[in-house]
């Protein structure tokens, strides 16, 4: 599959999967389902499922095995409190230390998101959330920050992801809006815009969670 420990190629083909909703919360891991799938023995499959569950996407319980983290509202809550603050911190490093290949690198995700927001599949738009954010967070230049952003949007995607297409549009227009704050080099707006961004997200969320429950 490639130079890296396999484990490690293991975890990245089931995180993806968790994270652009082809594998649902609560739904079961089955080591040899996934072995066969991904063409490995259970032993990278088992070593993947362990490092996933101390990343928080998996969970792992005796004799029951592993199954897709199931993210409560409370959870989210949670969440949501420390992401929000923190991203809106990354866009602000982001204007300020202004990286004009980044820049360039983000107008071109921005348009590719725009385009899938009017047509894409609920799965492209996750992918193309998480490469924005990952590619804004790469452009604060702050390692620790990166590291510790990557986490908190995977967690929290899981749990925005119920929000699909019914959102994409406002996606959209909002990462727009933090892109053009970034480029202006306007950091106090940068960073109340990405927070705003975050908090919708969520109120949109718990919005869905109300209507399915009802």
């Amino acid at each position: 599959m490639s130079d890296r420990p396999l484990s490690r190629v293991v975890s990245e083909q089931i995180r993806g999967r968790i994270l652009d909703g082809t594998l649902k919360p609560g739904e079961r891991l089955v080591e040899d389902r996934l072995s066969a799938e991904l063409g490995v023995s259970r032993v990278p499959v088992r070593e993947a499922l362990r490092g996933l569950s101390v990343e928080g996407l998996v969970t792992l319980l005796p004799r029951r095995g592993a199954t897709v983290v199931e993210i409560t509202p409370e959870t989210v809550a949670e969440l949501v409190e420390v992401r929000a603050l923190l991203e809106g911190l990354n866009a602000k490093l982001a204007a300020q230390r202004h990286d004009p290949e980044i820049v360039a690198a983000l107008e071109e995700t921005l348009a590719r998101g725009n385009a899938a927001a009017k047509s894409g599949t609920a799965e492209e738009l996750a992918r193309l959330n998480a490469e924005f954010h990952e590619r804004l967070a790469e452009a604060s230049r702050n390692s620790v920050l990166s590291d510790v952003m990557r986490g908190l949007r995977e967690r929290t995607s899981i749990a925005f992801a119920i929000n699909g297409r019914v959102r994409a549009r406002e996606d959209w227009q909002e990462h727009a809006g933090v892109l053009a704050a970034v480029i202006a080099g306007d950091a106090e707006l940068a960073a109340l815009l990405a927070t705003r961004h975050v908090q919708n997200a969520a109120m949109a969320f718990a919005e869905s969670m109300k209507k399915a429950a009802a």
